[in-house]
Protein backbone atom coordinates (compact mmCIF):
# COMPACT_ATOMS: atom_id res chain seq x y z
CA UNK A 1 0.00 0.00 0.00
CA UNK A 2 1.73 3.16 -1.20
CA UNK A 3 -0.76 5.29 0.73
CA UNK A 4 -2.33 3.97 3.89
CA UNK A 5 -5.58 2.26 3.00
CA UNK A 6 -8.64 2.90 5.14
CA UNK A 7 -11.13 0.29 6.31
CA UNK A 8 -14.46 0.76 8.08
CA UNK A 9 -15.92 -2.07 10.13
CA UNK A 10 -19.47 -1.76 11.44
CA UNK A 11 -20.27 -3.19 14.86
CA UNK A 12 -16.55 -3.16 15.59
CA UNK A 13 -16.54 -2.37 19.29
CA UNK A 14 -16.64 -6.06 20.31
CA UNK A 15 -16.63 -9.67 19.20
CA UNK A 16 -16.02 -10.59 15.58
CA UNK A 17 -16.14 -6.96 14.42
CA UNK A 18 -13.41 -5.98 16.84
CA UNK A 19 -11.20 -8.84 15.69
CA UNK A 20 -11.76 -7.92 12.03
CA UNK A 21 -10.66 -4.37 12.87
CA UNK A 22 -7.64 -5.70 14.77
CA UNK A 23 -6.67 -8.01 11.93
CA UNK A 24 -6.91 -5.32 9.28
CA UNK A 25 -4.99 -2.94 11.51
CA UNK A 26 -2.22 -5.48 11.91
CA UNK A 27 -1.95 -5.57 8.11
CA UNK A 28 -1.37 -1.83 8.01
CA UNK A 29 -4.84 -0.46 7.39
CA UNK A 30 -6.15 2.62 9.15
CA UNK A 31 -9.32 1.28 10.70
CA UNK A 32 -12.58 3.05 11.47
CA UNK A 33 -14.40 1.47 14.40
CA UNK A 34 -18.08 1.85 13.56
CA UNK A 35 -20.33 1.57 16.61
CA UNK A 36 -23.42 3.18 18.14
CA UNK A 37 -22.33 3.41 21.77
CA UNK A 38 -19.88 6.25 22.37
CA UNK A 39 -18.18 4.76 25.42
CA UNK A 40 -17.78 1.26 23.96
CA UNK A 41 -16.53 2.68 20.67
CA UNK A 42 -13.89 4.78 22.40
CA UNK A 43 -12.84 1.88 24.59
CA UNK A 44 -12.35 -0.29 21.50
CA UNK A 45 -10.35 2.44 19.75
CA UNK A 46 -8.07 2.84 22.75
CA UNK A 47 -7.55 -0.92 23.02
CA UNK A 48 -6.70 -1.16 19.32
CA UNK A 49 -4.30 1.77 19.53
CA UNK A 50 -2.57 0.15 22.51
CA UNK A 51 -2.04 -2.88 20.27
CA UNK A 52 -0.42 -0.70 17.60
CA UNK A 53 -3.42 -0.27 15.30
CA UNK A 54 -4.08 3.09 13.65
CA UNK A 55 -7.72 3.17 14.75
CA UNK A 56 -10.33 5.91 14.91
CA UNK A 57 -13.94 5.99 16.00
CA UNK A 58 -16.90 6.41 13.66
CA UNK A 59 -20.28 7.03 15.32
CA UNK A 60 -22.54 4.73 13.33
CA UNK A 61 -26.00 3.27 13.77
CA UNK A 62 -26.71 1.29 10.61
CA UNK A 63 -30.45 1.49 11.28
CA UNK A 64 -30.47 5.29 11.12
CA UNK A 65 -30.27 7.20 7.83
CA UNK A 66 -28.80 10.35 9.34
CA UNK A 67 -26.16 8.43 11.30
CA UNK A 68 -24.97 6.54 8.23
CA UNK A 69 -24.90 9.70 6.12
CA UNK A 70 -22.89 11.52 8.79
CA UNK A 71 -20.44 8.61 9.01
CA UNK A 72 -19.85 8.74 5.25
CA UNK A 73 -19.40 12.51 5.35
CA UNK A 74 -16.76 12.15 8.09
CA UNK A 75 -14.49 10.07 5.85
CA UNK A 76 -12.25 11.38 3.09
CA UNK A 77 -11.08 7.95 1.94
CA UNK A 78 -12.38 4.41 2.09
CA UNK A 79 -10.89 1.26 0.60
CA UNK A 80 -12.58 -1.50 2.57
CA UNK A 81 -16.08 -1.72 4.03
CA UNK A 82 -16.96 -4.65 6.29
CA UNK A 83 -20.66 -4.79 7.12
CA UNK A 84 -20.48 -6.77 10.33
CA UNK A 85 -23.17 -5.20 12.53
CA UNK A 86 -26.09 -7.52 13.10
CA UNK A 87 -28.68 -8.74 15.60
CA UNK A 88 -30.47 -12.06 16.12
CA UNK A 89 -33.80 -10.91 17.50
CA UNK A 90 -33.62 -13.56 20.22
CA UNK A 91 -33.64 -17.32 19.97
CA UNK A 92 -37.33 -18.24 20.30
CA UNK A 93 -38.07 -17.82 16.60
CA UNK A 94 -40.67 -20.42 15.71
CA UNK A 95 -42.29 -18.88 12.62
CA UNK A 96 -45.83 -19.38 13.96
CA UNK A 97 -44.98 -17.63 17.21
CA UNK A 98 -42.50 -14.86 16.39
CA UNK A 99 -43.70 -11.28 16.63
CA UNK A 100 -43.62 -9.48 13.29
CA UNK A 101 -41.97 -6.47 14.93
CA UNK A 102 -39.05 -8.76 15.80
CA UNK A 103 -38.75 -9.81 12.16
CA UNK A 104 -38.86 -6.16 11.08
CA UNK A 105 -36.16 -5.13 13.57
CA UNK A 106 -33.82 -7.94 12.48
CA UNK A 107 -34.25 -7.14 8.80
CA UNK A 108 -33.81 -3.42 9.52
CA UNK A 109 -30.31 -4.02 10.88
CA UNK A 110 -29.15 -7.13 9.02
CA UNK A 111 -30.40 -6.18 5.56
CA UNK A 112 -31.58 -2.60 5.31
CA UNK A 113 -28.63 -1.50 7.44
CA UNK A 114 -26.21 -3.09 4.98
CA UNK A 115 -27.99 -1.53 1.99
CA UNK A 116 -28.01 1.86 3.69
CA UNK A 117 -24.31 1.65 4.54
CA UNK A 118 -23.17 0.36 1.15
CA UNK A 119 -25.09 3.08 -0.68
CA UNK A 120 -23.60 5.79 1.53
CA UNK A 121 -20.04 4.48 1.24
CA UNK A 122 -19.91 3.50 -2.44
CA UNK A 123 -18.97 6.99 -3.70
CA UNK A 124 -15.86 6.80 -1.50
CA UNK A 125 -15.12 3.20 -2.43
CA UNK A 126 -15.36 3.94 -6.15
CA UNK A 127 -12.39 6.30 -5.75
CA UNK A 128 -10.24 3.57 -4.18
CA UNK A 129 -7.71 1.72 -6.36
CA UNK A 130 -8.68 -1.59 -4.73
CA UNK A 131 -12.22 -1.30 -3.29
CA UNK A 132 -13.54 -4.23 -1.27
CA UNK A 133 -16.86 -4.87 0.47
CA UNK A 134 -17.41 -7.79 2.81
CA UNK A 135 -20.92 -8.52 4.08
CA UNK A 136 -20.89 -10.76 7.13
CA UNK A 137 -23.51 -13.42 6.56
CA UNK A 138 -23.97 -16.88 8.06
CA UNK A 139 -24.17 -20.46 6.91
CA UNK A 140 -27.74 -20.53 8.25
CA UNK A 141 -28.67 -18.26 5.35
CA UNK A 142 -27.88 -21.05 2.88
CA UNK A 143 -31.09 -22.41 1.36
CA UNK A 144 -29.17 -25.47 0.20
CA UNK A 145 -28.16 -26.27 3.75
CA UNK A 146 -31.58 -25.41 5.18
CA UNK A 147 -33.29 -27.77 2.75
CA UNK A 148 -30.79 -30.61 3.01
CA UNK A 149 -31.83 -31.79 6.45
CA UNK A 150 -28.38 -31.10 7.86
CA UNK A 151 -27.56 -29.43 11.16
CA UNK A 152 -28.47 -25.82 10.44
CA UNK A 153 -29.15 -24.68 13.97
CA UNK A 154 -32.44 -23.90 15.72
CA UNK A 155 -35.66 -22.92 13.97
CA UNK A 156 -35.22 -19.31 13.00
CA UNK A 157 -38.10 -17.20 11.71
CA UNK A 158 -36.09 -13.97 11.57
CA UNK A 159 -32.32 -14.34 11.80
CA UNK A 160 -31.70 -17.09 9.22
CA UNK A 161 -34.10 -15.58 6.65
CA UNK A 162 -32.45 -12.18 7.15
CA UNK A 163 -29.12 -13.69 6.11
CA UNK A 164 -30.71 -15.34 3.06
CA UNK A 165 -32.15 -11.91 2.18
CA UNK A 166 -28.72 -10.34 2.68
CA UNK A 167 -27.13 -12.93 0.39
CA UNK A 168 -29.66 -12.19 -2.36
CA UNK A 169 -29.26 -8.42 -2.04
CA UNK A 170 -25.48 -8.74 -2.16
CA UNK A 171 -25.66 -10.58 -5.47
CA UNK A 172 -27.67 -7.73 -6.96
CA UNK A 173 -24.93 -5.27 -5.99
CA UNK A 174 -22.39 -7.61 -7.55
CA UNK A 175 -24.36 -7.57 -10.80
CA UNK A 176 -24.68 -3.78 -10.83
CA UNK A 177 -21.00 -3.23 -10.04
CA UNK A 178 -19.67 -5.94 -12.36
CA UNK A 179 -17.95 -3.40 -14.62
CA UNK A 180 -16.17 -1.67 -11.72
CA UNK A 181 -13.19 -2.58 -9.51
CA UNK A 182 -15.45 -3.08 -6.48
CA UNK A 183 -15.32 -6.66 -5.20
CA UNK A 184 -18.16 -7.75 -2.92
CA UNK A 185 -18.24 -11.06 -1.07
CA UNK A 186 -20.10 -12.73 1.77
CA UNK A 187 -18.29 -14.15 4.81
CA UNK A 188 -19.58 -16.72 7.30
CA UNK A 189 -17.68 -16.56 10.62
CA UNK A 190 -19.01 -19.93 11.83
CA UNK A 191 -20.46 -20.58 15.29
CA UNK A 192 -18.42 -18.07 17.28
CA UNK A 193 -18.73 -17.55 21.03
CA UNK A 194 -20.03 -13.98 21.30
CA UNK A 195 -22.77 -12.25 23.25
CA UNK A 196 -24.91 -12.56 20.10
CA UNK A 197 -25.46 -16.23 20.97
CA UNK A 198 -24.86 -16.15 24.71
CA UNK A 199 -21.25 -17.29 24.17
CA UNK A 200 -22.45 -20.75 23.15
CA UNK A 201 -20.27 -20.97 20.05
CA UNK A 202 -17.22 -23.20 19.78
CA UNK A 203 -15.06 -20.80 17.71
CA UNK A 204 -13.16 -17.77 18.94
CA UNK A 205 -13.82 -14.26 17.61
CA UNK A 206 -10.32 -14.33 16.10
CA UNK A 207 -11.21 -17.48 14.16
CA UNK A 208 -14.52 -15.96 13.12
CA UNK A 209 -12.80 -12.87 11.73
CA UNK A 210 -10.38 -14.76 9.47
CA UNK A 211 -12.58 -15.19 6.38
CA UNK A 212 -13.75 -11.57 6.44
CA UNK A 213 -10.15 -10.35 6.70
CA UNK A 214 -9.13 -12.54 3.77
CA UNK A 215 -11.98 -11.25 1.61
CA UNK A 216 -11.30 -7.64 2.61
CA UNK A 217 -7.73 -7.95 1.35
CA UNK A 218 -8.24 -9.90 -1.87
CA UNK A 219 -5.86 -9.27 -4.75
CA UNK A 220 -7.22 -7.70 -7.91
CA UNK A 221 -7.69 -11.11 -9.52
CA UNK A 222 -9.66 -12.39 -6.52
CA UNK A 223 -13.30 -13.45 -6.63
CA UNK A 224 -16.41 -11.34 -6.35
CA UNK A 225 -19.94 -12.46 -5.64
CA UNK A 226 -18.82 -15.41 -3.51
CA UNK A 227 -20.19 -16.89 -0.29
CA UNK A 228 -17.34 -18.19 1.85
CA UNK A 229 -16.40 -19.80 5.14
CA UNK A 230 -13.02 -21.09 6.33
CA UNK A 231 -13.49 -24.39 4.50
CA UNK A 232 -14.27 -22.72 1.17
CA UNK A 233 -17.42 -21.75 -0.69
CA UNK A 234 -20.86 -22.26 0.84
CA UNK A 235 -23.71 -23.59 -1.34
CA UNK A 236 -26.40 -21.02 -1.91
Amino acid sequence: MSEQSVALVTGANKGIGYEIAAGLGALGYRVGVGARDDARRQEAVEKLRAAGVDAFGVPLDVADDASVAAAAASLDRLDVLVNNAGITGGWNQRPTEIDLDTVRSVVEVNVYGVIRTMDAMLPLLRRSPHPRIVNVSSGVGSLARQSSGGDTGPISGAYAPSKTFLNAVTLQYVKQLADTDVKINLACPGFVATDLNGFRGHRTPEQGAATAIRLATLPDDGPTGGYFEDAGEIPW
